[in-house]
């Protein structure tokens, strides 16, 4: 179980902040997901910051749509999205209102909850990959386009919170390219994890996607 100690719920100024500070900021923090079978925790260990409209790799990046209009919003909101037909991914909004920049909730160790995760995730082997990757961790938490636009930091009745946690000291966290980004997003250092952390999810670059001959 979380240490009582380290329950207080981060509040919205946590997330008003760039979207760079916010990001590392967030490993070893407790995500909250309040589902209707119960609870699920997870100790966050691995993210990727993207930096909205200055960004080539961000969903903002050419600006406002209806699919990520919330990026736009208020801070310490969820965005999240369906990806390939097939996975939705979790994001937290951070900045400013109207700088549409968010952090992707790469990875976790689930600590609170692993038998409703297991139930979402039947293929992972071993608890360290129930949220071991994005599509991972949002089928474990049992997120989909339902919770876009949730706050997180309205308190206990919101069905996504995150808590203090316990910190990870900056020589602990380790910084590299985003996975799968290609472009001029591609060399951007800004995916963040836990040093040796066995539910880090193993990096893959961008595969540029073939055209089918006609």
């Amino acid at each position: 179980m979380i240490e009582s100690s380290d329950r207080t719920p981060l509040p919205r100024a946590f997330f008003d902040r760039p979207v760079l500070e916010v990001a590392p900021d967030l490993l070893g923090r407790t995500l909250v997901r309040m589902t209707d079978d119960g609870p699920i925790e997870l100790r966050l260990t691995e993210v990727e910051a993207y930096a909205g409209e200055a960004d080539p790799g961000s969903h903002a990046y050419r600006g406002r749509t209806a699919r990520n209009a919330v990026m736009f919003g208020p801070p310490g909101h969820a965005y999240v999205y369906f990806t390939y037909g097939m996975w939705h991914c979790l994001n937290l909004v951070c900045g400013p209102e109207g700088t549409a920049s968010g952090v992707l909730l790469r990875a976790g160790e689930v600590r609170v909850g692993q038998e409703l995760a297991r139930k979402r995730r039947l293929s992972a082997r071993y608890d360290k990959e129930l949220a071991k990757g994005p599509a991972r961790l949002a089928t474990a938490l049992d997120v989909d386009r339902t919770l876009d636009g949730a706050d997180a930091c309205s308190g206990p009745a919101s069905p996504l919170s995150v808590l203090h946690g316990t910190p990870v000291h900056p020589d602990q966290v380790r910084t590299g390219p985003r996975t799968g980004v290609g472009g001029d997003g591609a060399t951007h250092p800004w995916r963040f994890w836990i040093d040796g952390d066995p539910t880090v999810s193993p990096y893959r670059a961008h595969t540029p996607r073939r055209r089918r001959r006609t």
